[in-house]
C-alpha cells in the first residue's frame, strides 16, 4: 500500500486495524464510488459508510482471545460445556443471538429438507459456524466458512480443530472471489440485504456463480428494533434476485428469520 493512500488510512485506523479486511475489498468499493463521478474525498467518505455496513460492528462481537480460551477449557469438560460456551459467544452477535432459541429446530428443518450434507459453504458466515453442535452433523463434514473478519476466522478455525473438523474457514471477500467448491448446501444467512447495499443487484451474479444444489438464503423478518415487518420486502429482494432463473424456492418461516431454500438444480 502506498503512503498517504486512503485505503491504507482506513485499514490502519483504530476502527479497522485489528479486523484484517482484505485490501481488495476496499479497492473495489473505492473504484465503484469513483465510477459514479464522486471526488476522491466524497468516494472515501462513501467507502467508510459502506464498510461500516459490511463489517456491521453494531451487531456485536465477542472478545476473540477470551472466546478461544473459553472453548479450549470447555472441550476438556465435555459436549454440554462446549454448547454452553458456544451459546455465550453466539449471544454476543445480534444475528446468531436471535437464532439461539430455535437453533435445533432451525437446523433440523433445514436438513430434513436438504438432507445432511457432506460439504457446506457458509458464506459471510459471521459466528454461525459455532452453531455446529446443534446441527446434528458428523465431524466428517467439510465445513467451508468465509468472512472478512480475520479474528473471527481465527476463532472459527480453532473451534473447528477442537471439534475434530478440518480448519477450513478463510478470510475472503466472497463477492469478489466467490468459492468454486461444489457443495450440496450453502448458507447465506442474513447477508443478502447488506450485499445489495454494498452494490445494488450484485446478488444475482453471485448466486448464479455458486456451484451448489441448495442455496439457503435467510433474512430477518423484522427490523433490528422489532418495529417493522420485513417479510414482503425480503421476498421482493429474493425473487427479484432470482429473476428468470428456473430455480425452485421453498420458504421456511421462523419467528425472527425467513429462510428461502433455493434448489438451483431445478429446471436444469
Amino acid at each position: 500500500m502506498k503512503k498517504n493512500d486512503p485505503i491504507s488510512d482506513i485499514l490502519s485506523s483504530r476502527k479497522y486495524r485489528d479486523v484484517g479486511i482484505p485490501e481488495e475489498t476496499l479497492r473495489s468499493l473505492l473504484e465503484l464510488e469513483l465510477e459514479k463521478g464522486r471526488t476522491q474525498k466524497e468516494a472515501v467518505k462513501a467507502v467508510r459508510q459502506k464498510l461500516h455496513n459490511i463489517i456491521a460492528p453494531y451487531l456485536g462481537d465477542p472478545d476473540y482471545e477470551e472466546a478461544v480460551r473459553g472453548l479450549e477449557e470447555a472441550v476438556s469438560q465435555g459436549p454440554e460445556q462446549v454448547k454452553q460456551v458456544c451459546q455465550e459467544i453466539l449471544a454476543q452477535h445480534a444475528s446468531t443471538h436471535e437464532r439461539q432459541p430455535i437453533v435445533e429446530e432451525f437446523y433440523r428443518r433445514i436438513f430434513d429438507f436438504t438432507g445432511k450434507p457432506d460439504v457446506i459453504l457458509d458464506l459471510a458466515c459471521g459466528l454461525n459456524p459455532l452453531s455446529f453442535p446443534w446441527m446434528g452433523l458428523p465431524v466428517t463434514v467439510r465445513y467451508h466458512a468465509y468472512d472478512l473478519h480475520q479474528p473471527r476466522i481465527q476463532l472459527i478455525n480453532r473451534f473447528f480443530a477442537l471439534m475434530g473438523l478440518p480448519p477450513l474457514a478463510e478470510v475472503r471477500d466472497i463477492l469478489l472471489s466467490p468459492p468454486v467448491i461444489e457443495a450440496p448446501v450453502a448458507f447465506f444467512f442474513k447477508e443478502a440485504h447488506r450485499f445489495e447495499q454494498r452494490q445494488h443487484g450484485c446478488n444475482t451474479a453471485f448466486w448464479k456463480t455458486l456451484r451448489v444444489r441448495y442455496l439457503l438464503v435467510s433474512l430477518p423478518t423484522t427490523s433490528l428494533d422489532g418495529r417493522r415487518n420485513l417479510l414482503e420486502r425480503q421476498r421482493r429482494l429474493v425473487y427479484g434476485t432470482i429473476g428468470e432463473a428456473p430455480w425452485k424456492v421453498t420458504e421456511m418461516i421462523f419467528d425472527t428469520e425467513l429462510v428461502f431454500c433455493i434448489d438451483k438444480t431445478y429446471g436444469t
